[in-house]
């Protein structure tokens, strides 16, 4: 049962009627998330039983997903929680999984501040360390870029090492951030559609011609996918600026990542409600990650 002295809220987009995006908090109450796994026939077929906040696929396949109860690998059958239960709100996870960023609110009997500020991983999320905002901040948004850290806790602020902050100036709140560790080109999803920085979140512009999405996720550093919250699927090749319509997930969408895929085209994974679905054409279509 959640613990009500923890708040339960998270910031979400979805799609008003004849209005486009717009931004709700929604209870993050815990849902069931039925069978799903993974195309080379790696990824488990049980989901956990709670709401994910964060879906991070390493390049050798791990599939991490970060939760209301912590963080689990369901590479691994059966599903392998890893480390302490922490709701994980904010996440972002590098494309090998040795280094992590989380944020949000520790779990019951933990000695850690709330809000959890930001904390670190350096063991695939087996162990945490605190770096900054402890008892200040709760980044519902988080990504890490090659000059550093980008979260939004209320405002939008970006870090060179996770312990100093800047506030960024920007008239939006993001829904989601999405980077690359090894390029500052940053995507925000916001209820007027893309916004985009180039230096690592210092500054944004609007990608005038690009899609509202919800969620965003990038596989390289050009590659990038986003997601609308009714699951259609756009692709960009120059890290943001230009898009093109793909196919449609066809569940509820809780998270997105995507990988650099064996031939030209990204590997998009989506934890829905039904499960864990895979796209190998670059969003054109999904289908259950299939373990063997």
């Amino acid at each position: 049962m959640p613990n009500p002295s923890r708040p339960r809220v998270r910031a979400t987009a979805i799609l008003a009627a004849g209005a486009g995006l717009i931004l709700v908090l929604s209870a993050c109450s815990p849902s069931s998330v039925p069978a799903g796994s993974a195309p080379s026939g790696s990824t488990a077929n049980t989901l956990p039983d709670a709401h994910v906040h964060g879906l991070s696929v390493s390049e050798s396949g791990q599939v991490l997903l970060a939760t209301h109860d912590g963080l689990f690998d369901v590479t691994k059958q059966p599903v392998t929680k890893i480390g302490a239960t922490n709701d994980l709100m904010g996440f972002s996870g590098g494309t090998d999984h040795g280094v992590l960023y989380a944020s949000g609110h520790p779990g019951e009997g933990s000695d850690l501040a709330n809000p959890l500020g930001l904390i670190r991983s350096t063991d695939a999320g087996k162990t945490w360390e605190k770096l900054s905002r402890q008892g200040e901040s709760d980044f519902h948004a988080l990504t890490a870029t090659k000059s550093g850290i980008v979260g939004f806790d209320g405002a939008l602020r970006t870090s060179p090492d996770g312990k100093t902050w800047n506030t960024a100036a920007a008239d939006f709140v993001p829904a989601a951030l999405a980077g690359n560790p090894t390029s500052d080109a940053v995507l925000a999803t916001t209820p007027q559609g893309i916004r985009r920085s180039t230096d690592g979140g210092k500054t944004w512009n609007t990608v005038d011609s690009g899609p509202v999405v919800q969620f965003a996720a990038f596989a390289s550093p050009a590659e990038a996918v986003g997601v609308e919250p009714d699951g259609t699927v756009h692709v960009s090749a120059d890290a943001g600026a230009t898009w093109t319509r793909k196919g449609k997930i066809q569940d509820t969408v809780q998270a997105v990542a995507a990988v650099r895929g064996p031939e030209a085209n990204p590997t998009i994974w989506a934890a829905t409600a039904s499960g864990l679905v895979v796209s190998t054409d670059a969003g054109v279509t999904f289908g259950p990650a299939d373990a063997s």
